[in-house]
């Protein structure tokens, strides 16, 4: 149903309890998400952002609670991707009059989605829309995280719609950060950022300096998912700035993938070894973890370790996956070692430390591998890399 955000401004997006996988199975989204749309009633109407296309019913049934739809002027669309615009061709055969509104790089992206004749209109930075009492300003934000990405502020609302930044994928009964579990909101605000928005931190503290320029009261901050900012909206901002200057904490993650035990053995060790020279750390066996959630605790930590048994003159499989994200995800200010244990050839430790090196963490030290099982002197080999590790993540 529709919600009144404030006069004149209504949320008509829709919850989604139940999804529990983003982009195919790219993103783990354990607490569901929102399709966050936006109603603006003034003289003339606006629609900024619509919702994934299985919802779209639902969203116009929502607007329809507000306005008849063939009264909307204008519909924005900030970001292309399905999950913000795959009603648009049922919001479109409905809002008969309305304009499309897109970024200069989404006069690209939507008719390459809908090949469709829409009444298009591409607007830059600084290009307004007056609707009445109300004025639209749009800012270009390419690469946050799209290249036609786009933020629309509502001046007189004084309400900022930043689509994809400041975001979260998070269903709750209600819809602003003072009305929910803080604790869980932002468990979930860093695992978007670190998930999806990592390689483009310069870009994010970029336009975030910008549009603080701007000096534009913000009242609220409404993202196209999870949760609303009303209560200190420029917390997240905050959070956003601290997020894309990657100082990670002092502290390390270890993972790996075992076939009987050898390795996982030897994380434990690597793991006393670290909690002796005081520096907190998490073991992640990857057969059985979450990688999105690996993946954040990986942000937030400033030792990366990784181990595997060899197989087949490379790695267990399932270790392939994070070490793909960690190159794409371009992490900064790491620092990590390679561990594990091998039969016949072991080749694995050349393998970790390439891939480690490629993905910029630097190699505190020499990699440990064991043959078979490890011997006490190997598990000894494993504390003194846990502390070598230590000493570099605690260092400044």
């Amino acid at each position: 149903m529709a919600t009144e955000l404030k006069k004149g401004l209504y949320w008509v997006g829709v919850a989604d309890w139940d999804i529990r996988h983003f982009h195919g199975h790219e993103l783990s989204t354990h607490r569901g998400s929102t399709y966050n749309s936006y109603l603006i009633v003034d003289e003339k109407i606006a629609l900024v952002d619509t919702v994934w296309a299985p919802f779209q019913d639902q969203l116009i049934e929502n607007i329809r609670e507000v306005v008849d739809p063939a009264r909307i002027d204008y519909v924005i669309t900030n970001h292309a991707e399905p999950d913000h615009s795959g009603s648009l061709p049922v919001v479109m055969r409905h809002c008969t009059k309305a304009t499309l509104v897109v970024s200069k790089r989404g006069m690209d992206s939507v008719p390459g989605h809908y090949h469709q004749s829409w009444n298009f209109k591409a607007v830059g930075t600084g290009e307004t829309i007056v609707l009445g009492k109300n004025t639209l300003v749009f800012v270009e934000a390419p690469m946050v995280h799209w290249p036609d990405s786009m933020f629309t502020y509502a001046a007189g609302l004084n309400v900022l719609m930043p689509n994809d930044a400041f975001g979260q994928h998070y269903a709750t009964a209600f819809r602003f950060n003072d009305q929910v579990d803080n604790e869980e909101l932002y468990q979930e605000a860093i695992k978007y950022y670190a998930n999806i928005l990592t390689p483009y931190s310069k870009m994010v503290a970029k336009k975030i300096d910008e549009v603080l320029a701007m000096n534009l009261p913000v009242e609220m901050i409404l993202p196209s998912h999870g949760v609303l900012w009303r209560k200190e909206p420029l917390q997240i901002v905050k959070k956003y700035q601290e997020w894309a200057a990657q100082r990670p904490e002092r502290s390390a993650v270890i993972l790996y993938d075992t076939m009987w035990q050898a390795t996982r053995r030897m994380a434990e060790a690597i793991g006393q070894g670290m909690a002796e020279m005081g520096v907190p750390y998490k073991i992640f066996h990857m057969a059985t973890s979450d990688r999105n959630d690996v993946i954040t605790e990986i942000f937030k930590s400033k030792g990366v370790l990784v181990g595997s048994p060899t197989l087949n003159q490379g790695l267990l499989p399932t270790i392939a996956p994070i070490l793909e994200d960690l190159k794409g995800l371009r992490f900064q200010n790491k620092v990590g070692a390679a561990f594990g244990s091998y039969g016949w050839s072991g080749e694995h430790i050349r393998h970790l430390e390439d891939h480690l090196a490629r993905c910029n963490i630097q190699i505190v030290r020499a990699g440990v591998k064991a043959k078979w099982q490890p011997t006490a002197a190997d598990l000894d080999s494993c504390r003194d890399l846990g502390k070598a590790v230590a000493e570099a993540v605690k260092a400044e």
